[in-house]
């Protein structure tokens, strides 16, 4: 349980990295939150439930697209993983449109996948520090 809590805080992390750095990527509640007294209060929980909802895409969509996408995949020597990834990030992007916590990525092509690229690089480093990489 407790490693997936922290994943979902390295998630979140790695979310906010792209978002600060993409211009593309915003998150919806923070126009409301800026209105109210504890904005970085609601922005943290924002970024975590946005996180667990990343999470859950990536445990239970990813591995079906991956397996599905294997020859791709083999034949792009793993490129097409990044493809996958910002796959994963705008299927975030459209669950979380449903509810009141609006996770935006605008663009698929150089926003989804720069964001994509951000958002491993950050997990990697962020996994490898807190010990859930092996």
């Amino acid at each position: 349980m407790l490693r997936f809590i922290v994943r979902v805080l390295i998630n979140a992390l790695a979310l906010w990295v792209a978002a600060w750095l993409l211009p593309g990527i915003e998150l919806g509640a923070e126009a409301s939150s800026e209105v109210s007294g504890n904005g970085t209060v609601t922005s943290v929980v924002s970024y975590l439930f946005v996180g667990l909802v990343f999470g859950l895409v990536n445990a239970l969509v990813r591995p079906v697209v991956s397996l599905l996408s294997l020859p791709l995949t083999i034949i792009t020597l793993g490129l097409f993983t990044i493809i996958i990834n910002a796959g994963m990030l705008m299927l975030t992007s459209w669950l979380t449109s449903l509810t009141p916590i609006d996770f935006v990525v605008d663009d698929f092509f150089w926003t989804a996948i720069l964001g994509a690229i951000i958002i491993s690089l950050v997990s990697l480093v962020a996994g490898t520090i807190a010990g859930t990489r092996r």
